[in-house]
């Protein structure tokens, strides 16, 4: 009996001890995995927050947060590119070679783009039932582009500028096809041009994170960035097949004509329809797309003038690359504000937004010309991105109430084309221009002010006599 009791006390004892024991390792496993969700929290946190940021509004439903999701991702890819030509193009020579080596590049890539980007357009509304197979071939093929500039920006080959050429040429057939998905992807009381703007301003964001990180990479290597890219644009091979399948959808398109044309024959009788072209559809939109070049070519100017400029004449007090970098901030600031503004502002008369907004810049660039200084130069920066971004959403809201739906997103495709043209002209004035502040910035403001008298009345004529139709800008 007395044994029994021991035994029993033993086993009560034991099992006291290993319930102890039990619960000790409890703790701990409860302690790893609070630990593990502190660890894990400021991912998972980060992506609940962009996924519901880029959800919002029925943007989830519809498919157009993914397109926001797809576009950041876009963003950053680019940008890690951008990082690692920069530095190799233009930081690791003396300023005549760097002027030789811009020039060069601008003429090897950005001339034929502009010969490609016409063409781009067409072709893709060729094949409209694979626009998610065209936007992951575009990803792909920066990805690869991205793993060959990785072994040129090391040896300087002349490779690098044919591989430039595919990341623009396939940079810009993404944005033709994204152009064209958007209208599919309109949430319920969405307007195009409030789309429009929100996947903008997440590519802008996204590249905002993305600079910081990409210099970061460069600083271990310049091939680093471009491994960064290429990591980025895989993933966003993939993310294009989570498109919804309607984005492939091309019912009731066609394509848009800078003209007219009767050529195509319908009905019964086999009589020619004329189809919409640009310069049918009224003045506004042609009014607001000169404009638009006008600011899109002083961008193009600005960042090659003062590239070269800053490199020999810094702001005072400051490194080249600190200058760079502060008119860079600028910049980009100014066109985050005005893709915001533009996503929020409600307006009947997008054609006075225009009008304003350049005329804006047109004052700030006399200024900045006359009175040349480091404050300025700064101001020009961000109320050029301010207006460039603000116009061209006027311009879209233009197209989509002008333009006939048939031939809608094609006009968008073509819009982009000439201001990309554009831009590359405004680029190539500032890479000849001579290193003197207030001669540059008075030929921007010479740019500018050909493009505002040009277009103003056409577009307060417009303003007056457009109708009751009007689109808002949200």
């Amino acid at each position: 009996m007395a044994a029994a009791r021991s035994t029993q006390g033993t086993t009560r004892i034991g099992g006291v001890r290993g319930s102890r024991r039990g619960g000790g390792s409890g703790r701990v496993r409860g302690s790893v995995r609070v630990v593990g969700r502190a660890l894990h929290f400021p991912f998972t946190g980060t992506a609940r927050g962009i996924r519901k940021a880029t959800h919002a509004h029925g943007a989830g439903e519809s498919g157009l947060g993914k397109l926001i999701e797809l576009h950041g991702v876009n963003g950053a890819g680019d940008v890690m590119i951008t990082v690692a030509l920069a530095s190799t193009v233009f930081f690791s020579v003396p300023t005549d070679e760097a002027r030789g080596r811009v020039a060069l590049y601008l003429a090897i890539t950005m001339a034929p783009f502009t010969v490609l980007a016409p063409v781009i357009g067409p072709l893709l509304d060729r094949v409209p039932h694979g626009r998610r197979a065209a936007m992951a071939g575009a990803m792909l093929a920066r990805a690869l582009l991205a793993l060959v500039l990785s072994g040129a920006v090391t040896t300087g080959s002349i490779e690098m500028y044919p591989a430039a050429l595919g990341v623009l040429v396939a940079s810009k057939a993404y944005g033709v096809v994204r152009s064209a998905v958007v209208p599919r992807l309109l949430p319920p009381g969405f307007s195009l041009v409030k789309a429009n703007s929100r996947v903008t301003l997440g590519g802008l964001l996204a590249t905002g994170v993305a600079a910081p990180i990409g210099a970061g990479l460069h600083a271990l290597g310049p091939r680093w960035p471009l491994y960064g890219a290429f990591v980025i644009f895989v993933a966003g091979t993939f993310l294009s097949f989570s498109l919804p399948p309607k984005v492939d959808s091309a019912k009731g398109e066609d394509t848009a004509l800078l003209a007219s044309d009767e050529a195509h024959l319908h009905g019964p009788h086999l009589r020619p329809v004329k189809r919409p072209g640009l310069r049918t559809v009224g003045p506004a939109v042609i009014h607001a797309l000169g404009a638009n070049a006008s600011v899109r070519c002083l961008t193009g100017f600005l960042i090659f003038f003062l590239a070269f400029l800053l490199r020999e004449h810094p702001l005072t007090g400051e490194s080249a690359a600190v200058s760079l970098g502060i008119v860079g901030v600028s910049a980009g600031a100014g066109n985050a504000l005005g893709t915001a503004v533009g996503a929020w502002l409600r307006s009947r008369a997008p054609e006075i937004i225009i009008v304003t907004v350049v005329a804006f810049v047109l004052g700030t660039a006399i200024t900045a010309a006359v009175f040349f200084g480091a404050f300025l130069v700064a101001c020009l920066a961000a109320v050029a991105g301010f207006a460039q971004a603000l116009a061209k959403l006027s311009l879209d809201a233009l197209i989509q109430r002008d333009v006939p739906e048939l031939v809608r997103t094609s006009a968008f495709a073509r819009s982009e084309t000439l201001l990309q043209v554009s831009w590359v002209f405004g680029g190539a004035v500032g890479i000849v221009m001579p290193l003197n502040g207030s001669l540059g910035l008075a030929v921007g403001a010479a740019i500018v002010a050909v493009g505002w008298l040009a277009t103003v009345r056409g577009l307060l004529a417009s303003a007056r006599h457009g109708g009751a139709r009007r689109t808002k800008l949200a």
